[in-house]
């Protein structure tokens, strides 16, 4: 709340030492108490040890305000000082670091408030305070983050890899369970060595391991899954799925807007027979001399046409729509567990349906005599499908791996397997769907746990405690498939978005304080934070660590004075 001067006798601070505000205004509420009690102003002076010119100025200062004398009493005072600073460092975090807005309109909203008579309003006071409002945010995600991973219970994550180029090469990975960023940091290169170094930086202080990463299929950061990280790698699906529409759908939207501009000519032809023929009452007409015209379409002809060009419109039409549910049917089929019948999936059966859905892309495009680049589009992402059935092979694998960890009965691990972590997998998939499409998945996920826990149930011999404990593991384990990067694209259009509010995101403090308020001040439905997510425990408050560092902002140099007459 600001420095606290210890000797305040005159002789011993020099004559030319500030006072601290908050001091200030806690003499001069002493000197008021003294001057009620019949103390002269030398004598309370004396008493506080405290120039006496000191005490006129501070006194002068306040009768020079254009502000009502209790709005003056309560911003001079103890507490509204306390206020006061809390509402300029709030405005700085609120409407500089989260909001869009800048300085200068934190300068502007103090002036038209009148906060102005009690605070400094310029752009270079404020700029002041901005810098230490971040240089606090920054002191504070170091050593919160240091704090909390001291007791943090270790854990097998997964993390989600991209890189965006707003503002220069910035390379980005978050834990996608609670949407803690693990790395954001600008990089000179994206290749795998540049990975591995940014990467063994943020992971060092952090007691987890990372066992997948999915991404997309860049090479620096397949080679640095390979070579350093020695983790698997999980393909994108969303990158799959935007490779093959890529590929197909925007040649297949020209052939079907040109079938849609013939159906329109030979309409406009059939029209154009009909008129003449309602017009010479179905008689030739009579011509005079010249170039004889050409034969005329038929009534009959015209109508096959246009019968032609609708048939050739309506089965474009029917290519593309299967086209596309070809497409969503690859995310349909890519699912841990079957969403439709709550049961595990074999890999190799989730690599047969997608690979059904890419080849009958591809036999549409070969149909309609599409161009090679998008046959090398469509295979570039067929080549993806034995990794999508690699990651299903290790999910299951490890999941294996940690329920035998867990020593139960046969029945109990049958349970596990069957009914309780896909009936939390449901939930987890219900909850990215509208209310509407994630009702029955939620009712699915509840007529498979629930029975579990009942007095027959396989689980009903656990006490509390154990069942607990029993969930939240399948929970976590339901959490380990995880088949899009989708966190990390939208960080990264945040990131752009910022970027070109602030005219560029080169410095790296503002960098890190757009990280720090994400994983430390922003907040789900839920009221929780991602740090607190990613510990396990929650992190000290962040406003809290902003007004113990940060002095309270100055007063202005010459307050606007209050208009006689």
């Amino acid at each position: 709340m600001g420095t606290v001067i210890d000797e305040k006798h005159y002789g011993q601070v020099g004559r030319h030492q500030r006072w601290d505000r908050f001091q200030r205004a806690a003499l001069l509420e002493q000197y008021g108490t003294l001057q009620a009690q019949g103390l002269s102003q030398r004598q309370a002076a004396t008493q506080l040890e405290v120039p006496r010119t000191t005490l006129q100025a501070w006194r002068a200062w306040q009768d020079r305000l254009d502000a009502c004398p209790h709005v003056i009493e309560f911003f001079e005072s103890t507490p509204g000082l306390a206020f006061l600073h809390r509402l300029v460092l709030a405005l700085h975090v609120v409407f500089v670091e989260i909001g869009a807005c800048g300085i200068r309109l934190v300068c502007l909203f103090i002036q038209l408030t009148g906060l102005n008579r009690f605070v400094g309003a310029s752009y270079g006071t404020q700029q002041s305070i901005n810098q230490g409002v971040e240089e606090a945010m920054i002191a504070y995600r170091r050593e919160e983050t240091e704090r909390l991973a001291r007791d943090m219970t270790p854990k097998d994550i997964t993390a989600t890899q991209d890189e965006t180029f707003t503002g220069g090469l910035c390379l980005v990975a978050m834990e996608p369970v609670s949407n803690y960023i693990l790395l954001e940091h600008i990089a000179e290169a994206r290749d795998h060595d540049t990975w591995h170094a940014l990467m063994a930086s943020a992971l060092a202080p952090l007691k987890c391991n990372v066992i997948q990463s999915t991404s997309d299929e860049a090479p620096g950061l397949l080679a640095y899954v390979a070579q350093h990280l020695g983790a698997h790698h999980s393909p994108d699906l969303f990158h799959v799925q935007q490779e093959l529409h890529k590929a197909i759908a925007a040649p297949m939207a020209a052939k079907q807007q040109a079938a849609h501009k013939a159906v329109t000519q030979a309409e406009a032809t059939l029209n154009r027979v009909q008129e003449r023929l309602d017009t010479t009452n179905g008689q030739p007409a009579k011509r005079g001399p010249g170039r004889p015209p050409k034969a005329a379409v038929s009534l009959e002809q015209g109508m096959q046409d246009v019968e032609a060009a609708r048939q050739e419109h309506q089965r474009l039409a029917g290519q593309r729509e299967t086209v596309t549910q070809s497409i969503r049917a690859m995310g349909h089929a890519y699912h841990f567990v079957d969403v439709e019948r709550g049961v595990r999936r074999n890999g190799k059966l989730i690599a047969s349906d997608i690979q059904r859905q890419i080849d009958t892309i591809r036999t549409i495009a070969q149909q309609e005599g599409l161009s090679e680049a998008c046959l090398t589009r469509i295979a570039k992402a067929e080549r993806v499908v034995p990794k999508m059935q690699a990651t299903i092979e290790f999910v299951s694998g490890y999941v294996r791996q940690q329920v035998r960890q867990l020593d139960l009965a046969p029945p109990a691990s049958y349970a596990m397997h069957a009914h309780l972590i896909p009936s939390y997998y449901l939930e987890r998939v219900a909850a990215t769907r509208t209310r509407t499409a994630g009702e029955p998945l939620q009712a699915l996920a509840e007529r498979l746990r629930t029975p579990l826990f009942k007095p027959d149930g396989v689980f009903e011999t656990l006490n509390p405690v154990e069942q607990e404990q029993l969930q939240h593991k399948a929970k976590t384990l339901a959490e380990v498939f995880q088949r899009s990067s989708s966190n990390v694209e939208g960080r990264n259009g945040y990131l752009s978005l910022r970027n070109h509010q602030l005219r560029g995101l080169d410095h790296p403090r503002k960098r890190a304080c757009l990280t720090t308020i994400h994983n430390f001040f922003l907040t789900r439905p839920d009221g929780t934070t991602a740090a607190e997510r990613f510990f396990g425990q929650k992190p000290r408050s962040m406003f809290a660590a902003i007004l113990e560092s940060v002095e309270i902002p100055p007063a202005p140099l010459s307050p606007p004075r209050r208009v006689l007459g």
